[in-house]
């Protein structure tokens, strides 16, 4: 009996060894896959935050976009009627400018208030387009500047620098940001020369 249940002592060790190595073997492998698992779960984390940045930077540029597209739709949607308008104000101011000193002088009472509710009438409709964002150009006595002006004739003049707007032919207006119409002026040439590195805008007053 000593003998045989020596015999068995080693195998049964050795069978034990070899359980617990399979168990720990099967451990390593379930904790590999758990790891392998936590990892993929990790690349899909952070692969789906990177979308949804994305995603987040997207509409917030699609928002921006709409609200600037909204603000000049509403700017600039009544730019073609504005210089349709400018044009009927062009008209009234012709039709004052027509009339003689000597004929408002010596006018009566009904051409007086004729003239009045011209002038009346010129006034409030710049001051309409004001109100909708239109503005006028300070052009006399400015620098030239070909994006606010159109040079329709040159002056000699020596007092001042070459290049200056000396007349107002017809007045420019803009509207937001934008030219609307160019004022029509007269430069002064034969004085001294401004800087070239001089800012062009300097002075347009929008």
């Amino acid at each position: 009996m000593t003998d045989e249940a020596n015999n068995n002592g080693p195998d049964a060790t050795a069978g034990d060894t070899a359980a617990s190595d399979a168990e720990q073997n099967s451990a390593d492998v379930a904790t590999e896959a758990l790891v392998d698992q936590l990892e993929a779960l990790k690349a899909e984390n952070a692969e789906l935050r990177d979308r949804f940045l994305r995603l987040a930077a997207e509409m917030d540029n699609l928002r921006r976009r709409t609200e600037r597209e909204l603000k000049d739709a509403k700017t600039y949607a009544v730019t073609g009627f504005a210089r349709d308008m400018l044009s009927v104000s062009d008209n009234l101011r012709r039709a004052l400018e027509a009339l003689p000193d000597e004929a408002r002088g010596a006018a009566d009472a009904g051409l007086s208030a004729l003239i009045e509710g011209v002038e009346m009438t010129e006034r409030g409709m710049l001051s309409t387009l004001e109100r909708h964002g239109v503005r006028k150009i300070d052009a006399e006595g400015q620098k030239f500047d070909p994006n606010f002006h159109q040079a329709m004739f040159e002056i000699p003049n020596s007092e001042v620098p070459n290049n200056t707007v000396v007349q107002v032919v017809q007045a420019g207006y803009a509207i937001g940001d934008r030219v609307l119409r160019p004022a029509m002026v007269g430069v002064a040439k034969g004085g001294p020369k401004t800087e070239a590195n001089g800012d062009a805008t300097d002075g347009n007053k929008t």
